[in-house]
């Protein structure tokens, strides 16, 4: 059931640490939802979720440095925590974890979490010490927050890929789940930067889900050539003038390897610039 009061806001790891370990004492199921604040209903649909798997639910707000790289919008990127608190409410949530960078990152820290082989490809090539930042801070999340469950969304499939692996490898007893992508009515993917997009740029962004229903198309259709998909995927978003292509990639579900042909479950992922925003997609393909 969803909690309508002021979520608690905490600021120190020892503070959430304290909140966890009382609220496990009490026999009550804990999810974290971890984001960068900018809450967008995507967000706001993975604290729905996290009331599906546990009893309370935990929303940390962090921008965290260690995941942009030196050309990227780190500084610019948007930061309001009255707005998000207002955005919580409507949904509910138990505690929010808004630390400073000093609190996550202590004066003198030297270590790091890295995920190998899963990193490599995709958003790994052009962003190349981006997911050993993800998953260092995801990694202090958790023990932090000491949730049963971790609530990711399915854009960032990647991500969610990485950090699946990572708890998985490290034994952190926790269970990540992936949530479904939320769209706008017109189909772009909900997403925090959306709002650096001019009016032209957010309507020529459309392209990535038309490109994804070609593809998706193509497939129901009997094409299994990924060529053939990628390509159909690519000529969509390169009718779009502002469109600049990192990758259109066509890969294993589970282990993000390039595949020749849809066999099983696949991914086609996308990322995509309009002037200088660099935004993500993508959709799950099976052979019928």
């Amino acid at each position: 059931m969803l909690n309508p009061t002021e979520p608690l806001v905490i600021r120190s790891v020892v503070e959430l640490q304290r909140w966890s370990d009382e609220t496990r004492a009490a026999g009550r199921r804990i999810a974290l939802v971890p984001t960068m604040g900018a809450l967008h209903e995507g967000h706001l649909s993975l604290v729905q979720h996290g009331y599906r798997h546990a009893d309370r639910v935990v929303v940390s707000i962090f921008v965290n440095p260690t995941q942009f790289g030196p050309t990227e919008d780190f500084a610019r990127y948007p930061r309001d925590l009255v707005r998000d608190l207002e955005s919580l409410r409507k949904v509910g949530s138990d505690a929010v974890f808004a630390p400073s960078v000093e609190e996550i990152y202590p004066n003198g820290d030297a270590t790091w979490v890295n995920v190998e082989r899963l990193t490599a490809t995709l958003c790994g090539r052009s962003r190349p010490n981006h997911f050993r930042g993800v998953t260092t801070v995801v990694a202090r999340l958790l023990h932090a927050a000491r949730p049963h469950v971790a609530l990711f969304g399915e854009k960032d499939y990647q991500q969610l890929a990485v950090i699946r692996r990572m708890a998985r490898d490290l034994c952190f007893g926790v269970e990540i789940i992936g949530a479904p992508i939320v769209r706008e009515p017109d189909g772009l993917a909900m997403s925090s930067r959306n709002v650096f997009l001019s009016p032209r740029a957010r309507q020529q962004a459309t392209a990535l889900n038309a490109a994804l229903h070609e593809a998706r198309a193509l497939v129901r259709a009997g094409v299994r050539e990924a060529g053939a998909v990628v390509a159909i995927a690519r000529q969509r978003i390169e009718k779009e003038p502002l469109a600049e292509l990192d990758y259109v990639e066509l890969v294993d579900a589970e282990n993000l390897e390039p595949v020749r042909e849809v066999r099983g479950r696949v991914l086609l992922a996308l990322a995509v610039r309009f002037e200088g925003t660099r935004l993500i997609d993508n959709t799950l393909l099976e052979a019928p």
